[in-house]
């Protein structure tokens, strides 16, 4: 390894997922293995991802991190493991227009700087912690010349966090449980591609952005303890509705998409509730967006929309199409307008060129909505303004990329510092 005081970086984007068959459990806390299968679609990281700056120099004393701007603790045993696992993969790497050397057996000794940031809320019920530990392990595995394929680091993300298994693919991917005690095949595999299924449109109805009070990990572990319901849904209900998901998305047969992914969220949210103490992830206007979805569905006679709510208030609703998602947008922006003084292209964010087709990019276009016709009954009034923070327009998005360009780096080349 030369003696020069260089620093050598690699960048990455990795996606967030959300499930549609979810993982709610784990069978071994420390290898975080779950007790049963989950399906998830990957969301478009043009709107959701995590961005990450790996640096490894020999003047670095020691492993840092920061988050979202802010030096962070790697001492936890989810940051250990999957930092002690991707070392003992590390290959040889030499880069000679930098007089960088890395050889195998270096790995061990040398020290990382790791940058994070998410462009979206951490902790919010919006699988922050699922895209950056898919990020850290991306990177990294980039950064060290690591030789193993997305299924095998999906195994080492999972050690980070359960969900970040199926951040390594794009479109719409499956977490296998596996049977094995060392977790060496509970691993993620894709399903189908991103564009498989690419009618459908994504809209997220963010809640609330702030951190919940009962965090994943322990609202698993207190589930897995004292709920009945969970250990029947794992045993007989989830296996029958991975295989019926399975082909549901080979067949984009959206009927059935939806009526699985509405009652295997309705059950997760139950299960939550059988915990005891209950746990309470959603809220009301979480329940309304619920009844709104449901009433319209049932009024068209076919499904044309799906919910999914994770461990938070948040709504993600997956519309049949961009036609759908329109009608969708315009009925939600009737029920939930944004508080008077705000700008439509900050309450609608992500892909919001949707807002034109909607017809609302002009001034006082909320105000002259008209109620959806056939939701006349309960869901409430336009007075709810300020209950929805705002909405994310998405899609089905690719697995994660590196960044090839240096400006997009969150660590300064030449320090490896925070820029």
């Amino acid at each position: 390894m030369a003696a020069e005081k260089w620093v050598y970086m690699v960048t990455a984007q990795t996606p967030t997922n959300i499930a549609v068959i979810k993982y709610w459990g784990k069978r071994d806390e420390v290898r975080i293995l779950p007790v049963n299968d989950s399906i998830s679609v990957t969301l478009d990281p043009d709107h959701l991802c995590t961005v990450t700056t790996v640096a490894v120099s020999p003047a670095f004393d020691r492993d840092r991190m920061w988050l979202n701007g802010k030096e962070i603790s790697l001492s936890g045993s989810r940051y250990q493991n999957c930092l002690r696992e991707i070392r003992s993969r590390g290959g040889d790497v030499e880069d000679k227009e930098k007089g960088v050397k890395i050889e195998k057996k270096d790995w061990e000794r040398l020290n990382l700087h790791i940058a994070s940031h998410n462009n979206f809320p951490t902790a919010a019920g919006l699988a922050s912690s699922a895209a950056g530990f898919a990020c850290l392990v991306f990177s990294l595995a980039k950064l060290m010349n690591v030789e193993e394929d997305p299924s095998q680091l999906s195994a080492i993300a999972r050690q980070g966090s359960g969900s970040a298994c199926r951040s390594l693919f794009g479109g719409f991917v499956k977490w296998k449980m596996g049977s094995k005690d060392d977790g060496s095949d509970s691993v993620a595999v894709q399903l189908a591609d991103e564009k498989h299924w690419d009618d459908l449109v994504i809209i997220i109805a963010v809640v609330s952005s702030r951190q919940k009070e009962t965090s994943s990990t322990s609202g698993m572990r207190e589930s897995v303890e004292t709920s009945l319901l969970l250990q029947h849904r794992a045993k007989e209900v989830v296996p029958k509705r991975i295989v019926q998901m399975e082909e549901a998305i080979k067949n984009r047969d959206f009927a059935s998409f939806t009526q699985l992914s509405c009652t295997d969220s309705n059950q997760f949210h139950a299960v939550c509730l059988d915990t005891s103490p209950p746990i309470f992830y959603m809220n009301d206007t979480s329940h309304r967006i619920i009844s709104l979805v449901e009433k319209w569905n049932r009024s068209e006679g076919t499904p044309q929309v799906a919910y999914t709510f994770d461990a938070g208030p948040n709504a993600v609703l997956i519309a049949r199409n961009r036609k759908v998602a329109v009608q969708l947008l315009q009925g939600l922006l009737y029920y939930f307008p944004p508080k008077s003084d705000t700008d439509m292209k900050s309450y609608v964010v992500g892909d919001n060129s949707i807002l034109k087709e909607a017809g609302l990019d002009g001034e006082n276009s909320v105000e002259n909505l008209q109620p959806p016709p056939e939701i006349k009954d309960n869901i409430g009034t336009q007075d709810q303004k300020g209950e929805v923070s705002y909405f994310i327009c998405t899609r089905p998005g690719r697995g994660p990329v590196v960044l090839p360009d240096q400006t997009q780096a969150l660590l300064d080349p030449e320090t490896g510092l925070p820029k």
